[in-house]
């Protein structure tokens, strides 16, 4: 899905919910760990199945990644997928992917608010830090142009 049809997303959901705010960046997120939990996950769904070789192997390593992304997004108390707007103003995240959004997981003021980016090999950390309180939102912006991330992260670290 295009920028633009991403950013009229959100738009559209800051006003169904009486919200008048001009969105200018939106990306694609999840919450931090979830590409790691896949990975452990998988290892771990992988050696159980190996003694049986062949499928059950196979079958360990799907079922272990699902599990795995599954337990870190728990941990993390936000949702498995969000879609992230940022205004001037605020930075929202909704539950949902980039062609649907539903819930408001968070909302916070971008005034006291510091975006640190930290580089891994297949995504990229944002780190949403309250500067007088110290609380973080950690989210995993996956590095696929489609998802955008990239784009919140620019307009958050600019």
């Amino acid at each position: 899905m295009s920028e633009e049809k991403m950013i009229g997303l959100v738009q559209e959901a800051l006003k169904t919910r009486g919200i008048d705010d001009e969105v200018v960046a939106v990306g694609e997120f999840n919450p931090r760990g979830h590409t790691g939990g896949l990975f452990v996950g998988g290892l771990a769904g992988g050696e159980a199945g190996g003694p049986l070789g062949g499928v059950a192997e196979g079958v360990g390593v799907a079922a272990g990644s699902l599990a795995g992304m599954r337990a870190a997004d728990a941990a993390s108390g936000l949702p498995e997928t969000m879609v992230v707007g940022v205004t001037g103003a605020t930075v929202y995240g909704f539950a949902g992917r980039r062609s649907a959004v539903s819930d408001l997981a968070f909302e916070v003021p971008r005034a006291g608010l510091t975006a640190k980016v930290h580089q891994r090999v297949n995504v990229r950390v944002l780190e949403l830090i309250d500067e007088d309180s110290g609380s973080k939102i950690e989210l995993e912006g996956n590095r696929l142009p489609v998802t955008h991330s990239k784009d919140v992260i620019d307009e958050l670290t600019a």
